[in-house]
């Protein structure tokens, strides 16, 4: 509840005098989840009236440092995330990250929480092995795939499809534990990387089809309370270690081929239910798009549309959770390049943020993390018109973290 100060207009010839009143919230907020996707999502809601509580397992997230209140506890801890379902009583429960417990989601949808998009949707893609039956069960094309709880299962699976197959786990984050692996004697390794990448209770991988692919996108898709599913401009983006390095929008397309992945992400999202924002990943190759994975939340790649969109993912993504109209996405040439950590360390400081600014149509967003360590997301680059992309990723070469 917020207080507001009004001035009172006086009655028979008293003067004004002043009064506080109280407005609550559009939203109370529960963020499961505070790195820098949940921070611009918090600056969205809050921008909309909402009041938000922002979640994470260690202090000083990117989130909670705008958030109204802050929490700090392991999202896999049951009983945590269940004591503070109970204090804060939200009105969404907004999932930021995977690794959480899902089964209390289901739990609590079931007693009268609203889950953003859905329990159902949480719960399936916090592991890649479920979002993908699901899709396949659609008849949604996507790489031929199978499953491994060991070292000998992986070498069976992989000989079975066929080198060079990408091994990931089954719950990761940002491409952590992602390889490829281009013969048997590369599976040990690769199975070593993988275990030392997941997160959650589940040692389990999913070994793929290596898709020779023109390029991937995301496809950023909306499903709304009160009106149809809507997509953003497909976003073209370049991974290194299985994360990704930069974004570009839009990508140009053939147009059969984006209808058939707008057709893909329409049929999994409405699957999956809800209301929010969900990002959707393809491959695409010379005449067909497949299916690869799906967020049920904001992307790290949808950054670029901080500047590309007169919405960005995060103001979609509250508008569609709060019921709000989408009149229209617009979007312009832009393009997003990441700032990473070299090695560990405690309140980074940055140098170069001058001379990347002075790159003409280029942003800026350092994250605020409070720690370092090697290849971490710290801050992004964002440029907008032509060459955006050369001009995003110049500026984000001239900054360094110390």
């Amino acid at each position: 509840m917020r207080l507001i100060l009004l001035r009172r207009l006086g009655t028979d010839g008293l003067p004004p005098h002043a009064e506080w009143i109280k407005i609550p919230p559009m939203k109370k907020i529960l963020l499961l989840g505070s790195g820098e996707l949940g921070k611009e999502f918090v600056i969205s809601a809050k921008r909309l009236g909402c009041h938000v509580i922002a979640c994470d397992s260690y202090e000083g997230a990117p989130a909670m440092q705008i958030a109204d209140e802050s929490c700090i506890f392991s999202m896999l801890d049951e009983g945590a995330l269940r004591a503070a379902i109970a204090k804060y009583r939200p009105d969404l429960i907004v999932p930021e990250v995977e690794a959480i417990r899902t089964e209390v989601l289901v739990d609590v949808e079931n007693e009268g929480y609203e889950v953003i998009p859905s329990a159902r949707a949480a719960n399936l893609t916090m592991n890649r092995d479920r979002i993908r039956d699901v899709a396949a069960g659609l008849g949604v094309r996507t790489a031929k795939f199978s499953y491994a709880e060991s070292v000998e299962e992986l070498h069976a699976h992989a000989k079975a499809i066929g080198f060079p197959v990408v091994i990931k786990p089954v719950m990761s984050s940002s491409g952590k534990g992602q390889s490829v692996a281009k013969s048997e004697s590369d599976i040990q390794a690769s199975w070593d990387f993988a275990c030392m990448g997941m997160r959650g209770d589940r040692k389990k991988v999913i070994v793929e089809e290596f898709i020779n692919f023109e390029f991937e996108i995301t496809l950023l898709t909306i499903r709304q309370k009160n009106g149809p599913t809507l997509f953003c401009d497909p976003i073209g983006h370049v991974q290194e270690r299985g994360d990704y390095q930069y974004s570009w929008q839009p990508q140009q397309m053939n147009h059969d081929v984006l209808k058939a992945a707008q057709e893909m992400a329409a049929k999994v999202t409405a699957d999956l239910g809800g209301a929010g924002l969900f990002g959707v990943e393809f491959f695409v190759t010379k005449d067909e798009v497949i299916f690869s994975e799906l967020s049920p939340r904001p992307h790290d790649t949808g950054m670029v549309t901080l500047i590309s969109q007169n919405l960005s993912e995060f103001d979609l993504h509250a508008r569609a959770i709060l019921g709000l109209p989408i009149p229209s996405i617009e979007c312009v040439e832009g393009a997003s390049a990441v700032v990473l950590a070299t090695k560990e360390g405690n309140d980074p400081t940055y140098t170069g943020l001058e001379e990347a600014l002075n790159e003409r149509g280029v942003d800026v967003r350092i994250f605020g993390k409070p720690t370092t360590r090697p290849y971490r997301r710290m801050a992004v680059a964002l440029a907008s018109g032509p060459d955006a992309l050369v001009r995003a990723r110049t500026a984000a070469a001239k900054i360094t973290v110390h």
